[in-house]
C-alpha cells in the first residue's frame, strides 16, 4: 500500500510574496499552534508569578493548575494541531477545517478560562471533552481509510480525557486518587506519544536533511524503546513500589539512550530543523535517568519532570511546529534567524530549570523565574513570528 507521507512540503525555487487572504481555518495546526504559543507563554509567566506569591491561587491550587494546564492545555492543543493534520495525509481524508474546526478551538479556550473560575465541575466536563472531541474528529477518517496502524492515536487521546476527568474529581474528593498521580499517567501518555512519533519522523527527517547522515533504526531496539514507556505507566498506574520504577526508568533510559545514537545527532548541527528533535529527544533520555535517580532518592525535587516538559516537550513541539508549518504553507524547510533564537531560547529554559537548582538550592526561585521567561520568550517569538504563517494561504495556492 502506498504511504502518504508524514509532512508534505514544497520548496520553492523563486522568492514569493506573502499570500493575501485568511487561512486560520483552513487546517488543524494553523489556529492550534498560534493559540499553543500565545497561551504557552502567557501561562508560564503566571505561574511563575504565582510560584512566587504574586498571584492568588485558582481553582486548581498552585503546582496543579501549572502542570494541568501545560498537559490538558498547551501539550494536547499541539498534538490536536499534529494529528489533524498528519492524519489528512495518512489517508486521504478531510479533516476539521472551518465552523468545526471553530468549534474545537472555541471548546479548548473554554477549558483554559474555566479553570480560573469557580465551576469545577463544568471546567472538569469541557477540559475531559477536549482529546475525546480530536479523538472523534481523527477516528472517522482513520476509520474511513481503515488506516489500522494509528488507530491508537484516538484511543491516546480517550485515555487523557479520562485522566483529566480523574484528576479534576480527585480535586473535588468524588475519587479517592492522588490528583498528581492523575498527572503523572498523563505526562506518560505524552511521553508515549512522543517516543512513537520521534522514532518515525526523527531518522526520516535527519536523512532528507542530511545527506549522509544514515540514521537507523533496529526492530529490537524499537520494541524496547516503547515497551518500556508502556511498563512505566503501567508502573505508575499500579504504583509499584519505587525500586521498580528505578529499574524501568534507567533501563529506559540506557534503550532510549541507544536508540538516540543510532540517529547520529552529531552530524545534524548544521541543520537547526533536525537538530532541534535531536536534542528534545536527548532531554527524554535525561528525564528516564532522573526518574530512576528520584526512585532510588538520590535526587529530589521536579528535575526529572521538567527535563520532560521543558526540555523534551517545549523543544519537540517548537521543532515539529516550526517544521510542519513550514511544509504546509509551502515554505522551505530551511529555520532563519528567529527560529535559530527561537530553539536556543527553549533549550536555554530546560538547562536552567533543570540545573539551576542541583547547582545550588539558592538558586531554585531565580532558576523557576528565569527558565519562565526564556520559555515565555521562546513561545512569544514564535507566535510573532508564526502568525503571518498561521493565518495567511500557502504560497503555491494549494490548500491547507
Amino acid at each position: 500500500m502506498h504511504k502518504q507521507p508524514l509532512i508534505q512540503s514544497i520548496r520553492p525555487t523563486t522568492d514569493q510574496a506573502d499570500a493575501v487572504g485568511f487561512a486560520l481555518w483552513n487546517l488543524g495546526f494553523r489556529p492550534f499552534y498560534l493559540l499553543a504559543s500565545i497561551f504557552s507563554a502567557f501561562s508560564v509567566l503566571l505561574w511563575a508569578a504565582q510560584f512566587a506569591g504574586y498571584l492568588p491561587s485558582t481553582y486548581l491550587q498552585g503546582s496543579v493548575w501549572h502542570g494541568h494546564e501545560m498537559l490538558f492545555g498547551y501539550t494536547t492543543a499541539v498534538i490536536a494541531g499534529f494529528l489533524l493534520t498528519a492524519v489528512r495525509a495518512w489517508t486521504n481524508q478531510p479533516t476539521a477545517s472551518g465552523l468545526p474546526l471553530m468549534a474545537l478551538a472555541a471548546l479548548w479556550v473554554c477549558g483554559r478560562v474555566l479553570v480560573l473560575t469557580p465551576f469545577a465541575m463544568t471546567a472538569a466536563v469541557v477540559n475531559a471533552a477536549f482529546p475525546v472531541a480530536i479523538a472523534w474528529a481523527i477516528g472517522i477518517p482513520l476509520f474511513r481509510a481503515r488506516n489500522v496502524r494509528n488507530y491508537f492515536f484516538a484511543g491516546l487521546l480517550i485515555l487523557m480525557g479520562a485522566l483529566v476527568l480523574a484528576v479534576h474529581l480527585a480535586l473535588q474528593e468524588y475519587l479517592e486518587w492522588p490528583p498528581r498521580l492523575g498527572l503523572q499517567l498523563a505526562l506518560d501518555v505524552v511521553l508515549f506519544i512522543m517516543v512513537v512519533m520521534g522514532g518515525r519522523v526523527i531518522p526520516m527527517f535527519t536523512n532528507n536533511g542530511v545527506p549522509g547522515a544514515n540514521a537507523t533504526r533496529h526492530a529490537p531496539v524499537e520494541k524496547f524503546a516503547l515497551g518500556t514507556v508502556i511498563l512505566l505507566f503501567l508502573a505508575d498506574l499500579l504504583q509499584l513500589p519505587q525500586t521498580a520504577i528505578a529499574i524501568i526508568a534507567l533501563l529506559s533510559a540506557l534503550v532510549h539512550g541507544v536508540r538516540l545514537s543510532l540517529w547520529k545527532p552529531w552530524r545534524t548541527l548544521a541543520a537547526p530543523l533536525v537538530w532541534i528533535l535531536h536534542a528534545a529527544y536527548l532531554w527524554i533520555v535525561v528525564h528516564l535517568a532522573m526518574r530512576g535517580l528520584n526512585a532510588l532518592e538520590l535526587l529530589t525535587g521536579s528535575y526529572a519532570t521538567h527535563a520532560l516538559t521543558v526540555g523534551a516537550i517545549g523543544g519537540l513541539t517548537l521543532g515539529m511546529m516550526t517544521r510542519t508549518a513550514r511544509g504546509h504553507t509551502g515554505r522551505p524547510l530551511i529555520a532563519d534567524g528567529a527560529e535559530m533564537i527561537i530553539f536556543l531560547l527553549i533549550q536555554l529554559a530546560a538547562v536552567v530549570r533543570v540545573f539551576g537548582g542541583i547547582v545550588s538550592s539558592d538558586l531554585t526561585m531565580a532558576s523557576v523565574q528565569l527558565s519562565a521567561l526564556l520559555w515565555a520568550a521562546a513561545f512569544g517569538l514564535y507566535a510573532v513570528r508564526y502568525w503571518p504563517v498561521l493565518t495567511r494561504p500557502r504560497l503555491d495556492g494549494k490548500s491547507g
